[in-house]
């Protein structure tokens, strides 16, 4: 008789088998605090959550329809792996490029883990601005990369400058991530920032550049995309997009990714292998959404600017805290190291913990974005319950 790995005897708690790959790997804190905050709610609890990325506004009723009449007229069945024809080319209409340049997925996180996954080796490094997106990391460790992370503190307007950006780069550098707009801090690289940055990726030609831009139409000031920056390198760039965000579509699952065949091939191997095909019915409502009326966009970006200016000037009547104001995306990140001794505790977990605990209003801390001392709050919800969670935190501030 063979016996090997994990045995049960059903006499308890199954043992289980954890990969060394995820040893060090969880799911992420802001989805964590989120769903303790749910699940508070759920039992009756007094809780507001500022903790989710995903806007309060409808997917858009023209969205619903193209789902509708796909999966009336049978478009049930497996799709393509790398996209249905008419989305590809849907997509690369609008990046000027050709359909065999797009893979659409299943979010645009599962197109940033395929890159990875395709093209990254044990011991390769990935350079990351910080504060960052909490997924990088995870999704390079877990392909056995190594995180690079570069501070980018408020003072630099959470931006990465040329000099950082050089002094990181080592032989075994493969790829750098970008966001613009960035999750959580909101900053919005000028196309001269990131010609800046491209004149420095000239000299190494082994790195690629991977622009997470989900948040491009949630932009408050000039949008800049970093291959109109720096067009040259356009055959080492993924450029990461997708419809959740600014369509208010984060349950569909659909992104996409725009770049080099040869890349993008590579990429569909490893998604042949994870999921196949995004929906067939979410690739129809994502179809729908580019050939919709997108006047929706410019107004729902419009009352997200209109959120931001007023919890921006609440954050800074509170004592303790610090405010930039954001360019893009829905997230402020406030410096709250001065009102970690009013709440006596010693650190940005402590405090949200302490917020959840006393007020019932939950925050992610910036440690999750590779940043301590500051704290993510998502105005993507109504003026309501912005007010009131501001008013709860600032209570318990002053008490």
């Amino acid at each position: 008789m063979i016996d090997r790995g994990c045995k049960s005897k059903l006499k308890g708690p199954t043992p289980f088998c954890r990969a060394q790959r995820i040893q060090n790997i969880d799911v992420s804190v802001n989805v964590q605090i989120s769903e303790i905050a749910a699940a508070k709610k759920a039992s009756g609890e007094d809780v507001i959550a500022l903790s989710a990325g995903e806007p309060d506004f409808p997917t858009p009723d023209f969205v619903i329809a193209a789902a509708h009449d796909a999966a009336r007229a049978g478009k049930t069945t497996y799709p393509p792996t790398a996209g249905t024809p008419e989305l590809r080319s849907a997509v690369a209409a609008e990046a000027s490029v050709a359909p065999e340049n797009i893979v659409i997925s299943t979010g645009a996180k599962q197109v940033i883990a395929n890159a990875i996954l395709a093209t990254v080796n044990p011991g390769d490094e990935v350079i990351m601005p910080t504060p960052c997106w909490t997924s990088y990391a995870d999704i390079v460790a877990l392909a056995g990369g190594v995180p690079v992370m570069i501070n980018c503190p408020m003072a630099d307007g959470f931006k990465l400058k040329p000099a950082a950006l050089d002094a990181a780069i080592t032989p075994k550098t493969r790829w750098i991530i970008l966001n613009s707009p960035c999750n959580p801090s909101g900053a919005v690289y000028a196309a001269e920032e990131f010609a800046a940055l491209a004149g420095v990726l000239r000299r190494h030609a082994q790195v690629w550049v991977l622009s997470d831009e989900i948040y491009d139409h949630l932009s408050y000031v000039p949008f800049s995309s970093f291959v109109d920056a720096a067009p040259d390198l356009l055959d080492r760039t993924l450029v990461v997009n997708g419809v959740s965000k600014a369509w208010a579509m984060t349950g569909w699952r659909l992104g996409w990714g725009v770049g080099p065949e040869g890349l993008i091939k590579a990429m569909t191997v490893v998604q042949g292998q994870l999921t196949s095909g995004a929906s067939s019915i979410s690739q129809a409502a994502a179809l729908g959404a580019l050939r919709g009326d997108r006047t929706l966009l410019a107004d729902r970006r419009q009352e997200f600017r209109r959120r931001r200016d007023f919890v921006v000037a609440r954050l800074n009547e509170m004592p303790g805290v610090f405010c930039a104001s954001p360019q893009g995306a829905f997230y402020v990140f406030p410096n709250i190291e001065k009102a970690f001794t009013r709440a006596e505790v010693y650190n940005d977990t402590e405090f949200c913990k302490w917020l959840l605990r006393e007020v019932g209003v939950a925050i992610v801390p910036g440690v999750a974005f590779g940043m301590p001392g500051h704290a993510r709050i998502s105005f993507a919800y109504s003026e309501r319950s912005l007010d009131d969670a501001l008013s709860r935190i600032a209570h318990a501030l002053q008490q």
